[in-house]
């Protein structure tokens, strides 16, 4: 038997040296120590040797047993570490490649334009207000001087969901709402920005949403000259230091005098016939504007004899367009990456 053991030692030391993984190594360890493995069988031989041989042999098995134990637990050891080494190297990173160039958004042409027009107008003093877009008609329509059978209501078709609910028209219902949270006669320096909505052809020039910029001015002694004074250092700020106004007579209803407010091109200046943003006129309407009607200031609790006040009201695609050279409004709602990346 001892020489059984012995044999049996040196077949286990060449198939734990022959084992090139962990798997292969376990199964050698079954197969030599496990329930029904080699030295399992020889020890339950020893039942057939007389006593005096009993003790020698044993020992002899458990040295033999030992020592295979130990030589499984050096191969695991070194196969542990070469299997560490090899995944190291398969992950390894050379930390002198340059790195993947991360493709960032930006910000969409409208949001810049409003983005610059809230500075305009904050580094002037102006607060930033906002409203609802699902409007009742009083603050859409009769806190601003256009009562329920006024004839001017059908300048904008509205979108209606019950009678006295709708989607706004404009912002300027948050000039009525400011007016009214406010105490009697209370100084007023504000815009007011947001999505408009109004049933129009979705072309190159209208859609059924846009954006304004309502503003509204409201102390002692405010006076149309106050109002051009404002909008001429918007438009130099907005459009360049070049940049010239010019006002012809309107009408609004809740203004009262009312004007509509042009620029110069911005394009060419006036001194190119050709233009395409301004058909050669020199000229491009940007938004309207007036001393607020004493009507309206009564209905917010205001006294005309006290206080008055202008206000103005401008769409941001427009000026965008006009600031950009962009002649088709469409663009700013297709998600075309050719064109917002120009941006």
């Amino acid at each position: 038997m001892e020489r059984q053991i012995q044999q049996l030692r040196e077949s286990a030391a060449k198939l734990i040296g022959a084992a090139t993984d962990l798997k292969e190594l376990d199964n050698v360890r079954v197969k030599i120590l496990g329930k029904k493995g080699e030295l399992t069988g020889l020890l339950r031989g020893m039942s057939q040797l007389s006593a005096e041989e009993r003790p020698k042999i044993g020992k002899i098995v458990n040295e033999a047993r030992a020592q295979i134990e130990q030589l499984i637990a050096d191969k695991n050891s070194e196969l542990k570490a070469q299997d560490l080494q090899n995944k190291l190297a398969s992950e390894k990173i050379d930390v002198t490649l340059p790195g993947r160039k991360i493709h960032c958004g930006h910000l969409h042409p409208l949001t810049l334009t409003l983005n610059r027009v809230k500075e305009i107008f904050i580094n002037m003093g102006y607060s930033v207000e906002e409203g609802p877009e699902v409007e009742t008609d009083y603050f859409n329509f009769e806190a601003l001087n256009l009562p329920k059978d006024h004839p001017a209501r059908e300048m904008q078709d509205s979108f209606y969901i019950t009678e006295e609910i709708l989607l706004r028209t404009q912002t300027s219902p948050v000039q009525a709402r400011t007016m009214q949270k406010n105490p009697p006669n209370t100084p007023i320096r504000m815009i007011a920005p947001g999505r408009v909505y109004r049933r129009d052809d979705y072309d190159a020039s209208h859609a059924p949403m846009f954006t304004q910029v309502e503003g509204l001015v409201v102390d002692k002694g405010i006076t149309f000259a106050d109002l051009k004074g404002t909008l001429d250092f918007f438009c130099k700020q907005f459009f360049g230091e070049n940049a010239q106004i010019r006002m012809r007579p309107s009408f609004f209803p809740f203004t009262e005098p009312s004007t509509e407010v042009d620029v110069s091109c911005p394009i060419c200046h006036g001194k190119s016939a050709d233009c395409k943003v301004c058909h050669g006129s020199g000229w491009l309407e940007i938004l309207g504007a007036g001393e607020v009607h004493p009507d309206v200031l009564k209905m917010s609790g205001y006294n005309p004899e006290i206080v008055s006040g202008f206000a103005f009201g401008m769409g941001v695609e427009r000026i965008c367009m006009i600031k950009y050279a962009i002649d088709d409004l469409r663009m700013f709602f297709e998600n075309d990456v050719r064109f917002l990346s120009q941006f």
